[in-house]
């Protein structure tokens, strides 16, 4: 329980220190950008046809762009300490309410992943441990190491075009209904199973020449059961933890598979944002895929102390 404690409370103060150092990252991003940033707020409401000099000076005026950015900065921190995100520039619409209908969309096709990755990555790999050296082996390793080169939205487009161009099976984008997030979450899934089937693979392969795993055999188990009873619980605490670090891919992978897919997430929302020019939405977009990113951890911490309580131990 000690050890739990400690993790969640080492995961509240990631969470202040993503906060703080989001709202500062977006912020000076968006200073930094080429362009006038009142323009493209204006041409954001009324589009490019209708943006005059004389509508961007209005917005200037209307949001405080032409106050110091220290001030404005300043009052962004201010109002996320009272937990206000603020208003979008774009739309007038409050940002939290704005990404209270995203979050949902996004949490969505977070969990299909996952869930989709863990189906295919691991039992994979421990399929690749136990042929080892074999033709099974070598081609689901050079598969995985393929997919995890190739770019999410090509993955992404290569689905497209197979089952949605050409078999007609699946939608090609939009949100209607349970199908419409097959594509979306399968590519998500497969950079994360080519990378967690490889990890899975080491560390079932190491487990099933540990001299334990060598005593079940000589005790006359057969090799399901050795790597059912021996292998698998060993090899899952390293497994689970090192799918921690892989989540950092699935946020950055968010951003763009919504945007491939035009899936109605905070990713797709974030793209937008940053087209506009409308700091709000940026910063609260991006601040929580970083939440995101910490809450997913806290779980796979969660899972990593379930599965090894010494886990928990290790951390006093």
């Amino acid at each position: 329980m000690g050890g739990l404690t400690r993790a969640l409370g080492g995961r509240l103060v990631q969470a202040a220190l993503v906060a703080l150092l989001v709202g500062i990252a977006c912020f000076a991003m968006v200073e930094f950008l080429p362009g006038d940033q009142a323009y493209r707020i204006a041409a954001g409401r009324y589009g490019e046809d209708l943006v005059s000099t004389a509508a961007a000076d209005a917005v200037r005026l209307e949001l405080g762009l032409d106050r110091p950015w220290w001030e404005r900065l300043g009052a962004w921190l201010a109002a996320l300490a009272r937990l206000d995100l603020g208003v979008s520039l774009v739309t007038g619409e409050r940002v939290a309410h704005e990404i209270g209908h995203q979050l949902g969309h996004t949490l969505l096709l977070s969990l299909a992943a996952l869930a989709l990755s863990v189906l295919l990555g691991p039992p994979l790999g421990v399929l690749a441990a136990a042929r080892a050296g074999t033709a099974w082996d070598l081609a689901g390793m050079s598969a995985a190491a393929a997919l995890r080169a190739l770019p999410a939205f090509a993955v992404g487009v290569a689905l497209t075009w197979i089952f949605a161009v050409r078999l007609g099976l699946l939608p090609a984008a939009g949100a209607e209904g349970p199908a419409a997030a097959v594509l979306p979450a399968l590519t998500l899934a497969l950079g994360l199973a080519a990378a967690s089937s490889r990890v899975t693979r080491d560390v079932a392969l190491s487990v099933m020449r540990s001299p334990w795993v060598a005593f079940a055999r000589t005790k006359g188990l057969g090799e399901a059961a050795v790597v059912r009873r021996h292998a698998l619980r060993n090899a899952a605490a390293p497994v689970t933890a090192y799918l921690g670090i892989q989540l950092a891919w699935l946020v950055e992978g968010v951003v763009v598979v919504e945007s491939v897919f035009v899936w109605p997430g905070i990713g797709h929302a974030l793209v937008h944002a940053v087209v506009a020019r409308d700091v709000p939405m940026i910063q609260g977009t991006a601040l929580v895929l970083g939440l995101l990113f910490v809450l997913l951890n806290a779980l796979v911490d969660l899972l990593c102390i379930l599965i090894d309580p010494r886990a928990g131990e290790r951390r006093r």
